[in-house]
Parts: C-alpha cells; sequence; structure tokens
C-alpha cells in the first residue's frame, strides 16, 4: 500500500499563511503526477494544484496568485504554500499521487485547514 504522509494544516486568519507537506515513496515521487485537492463539508472534492514530474503547474482559479505548489527531490515531499488566504479556503486537504492514465491513483489521510474571518 502507497503512503503518502501529510502535514502542516491547522488554524489561520484571514489573510494569513500556512504551508502543507507530502512525502511520498521515491518510486511514486518522481514519476506520478502530484498534486493537492481539498473538500469542504457538503461540497465535492475539488483539484488545488498538480505537479506533474516534467512540466507546468496547474491551479483552480480561485487559488491562483495566492497558493504556490513545489517539490524538494531531495526529500521526496511536495509543498502547498498557501497565502493570503480566506474562509472559503477552509476544507480538508488531500495529497495525491497519479498516472497519466489514472483517474485516482493514491491518497494521503488528510489534513484539516479552517481559516477564521
Amino acid at each position: 500500500q502507497v503512503q503518502l504522509v501529510e502535514s502542516g494544516g491547522g488554524l489561520a486568519q484571514a489573510g494569513g499563511s500556512l504551508r502543507l507537506s507530502c512525502t511520498a515513496p521515491r518510486n511514486i515521487f518522481f514519476f506520478y503526477i502530484m498534486g493537492w485537492y481539498r473538500q469542504a463539508p457538503g461540497k465535492q472534492r475539488e483539484l488545488v494544484a498538480t505537479l506533474p514530474p516534467a512540466g507546468t503547474t496547474n491551479y483552480l482559479d480561485s487559488v491562483k496568485g495566492r497558493f504556490t505548489i513545489s517539490r524538494d527531490n531531495a526529500k521526496n515531499t511536495i509543498y502547498l504554500q498557501m497565502n493570503s488566504l480566506k474562509p472559503d479556503d477552509s476544507a480538508v486537504y488531500y495529497c495525491n499521487a497519479r498516472t497519466v492514465s489514472q483517474t485516482q491513483g493514491y491518497w494521503g489521510q488528510g489534513t484539516e485547514v479552517t481559516v477564521s474571518s
């Protein structure tokens, strides 16, 4: 079973920042599309950002300019730097790893982000 280990969620005030981390097994990290999704209560899970092994990043329109996805190859870890947080960013954030042909792939356990106004 592939484990994606997340950390970094918590409580922030509107306008504040948080950074999420996700560590993956090395064989997954270098060959899979890594990404972050989020799910707020009563809403569908949505893609926040993706980072392919080679290629451009992709962001949800509402987080463009505020969130940045990045990777540290030495640590098999991706990050989601979240700045200028808004209450609407409150959700459980999930790390994901999938191949181009997969629709689901592997999921982390989720880390909760709560932004207070």
